[in-house]
């Protein structure tokens, strides 16, 4: 949630903290999934059922990133923040 704004906050334009921010989490998930998966909470043959979605999210995402202004990039961004924000205070 904050890696957006602080690596805004460090000087990179919005696509960039967007990819950066991406970057930067994607190894921590990884590495997130394996230990989750090591304590047996995951389950990967169920995990499989979810992955092609996942990749085929993250390759419309990055082809939309190059297109969408700043402008409407930070709109979406705000909208996923409100939302979150609500389903942490409803849950």
């Amino acid at each position: 949630m904050i890696a957006v704004p602080v690596l805004k906050k460090c000087g990179l334009d919005t696509k960039k903290a967007h990819a950066n921010a991406v970057a930067v989490i994607l190894p921590i998930t990884v590495f997130s999934a394996f230990v989750y998966m090591l304590k047996g909470y995951v389950d990967l043959k169920d995990a499989l059922a979810f992955m092609p979605l996942g990749i085929v999210g993250s390759i419309l995402a990055t082809w939309l990133l190059k297109k969408l202004s700043p402008y409407i990039l930070r709109l979406i961004f705000a909208g996923f923040m409100i939302w979150a924000g609500i389903r942490m205070l409803l849950k």
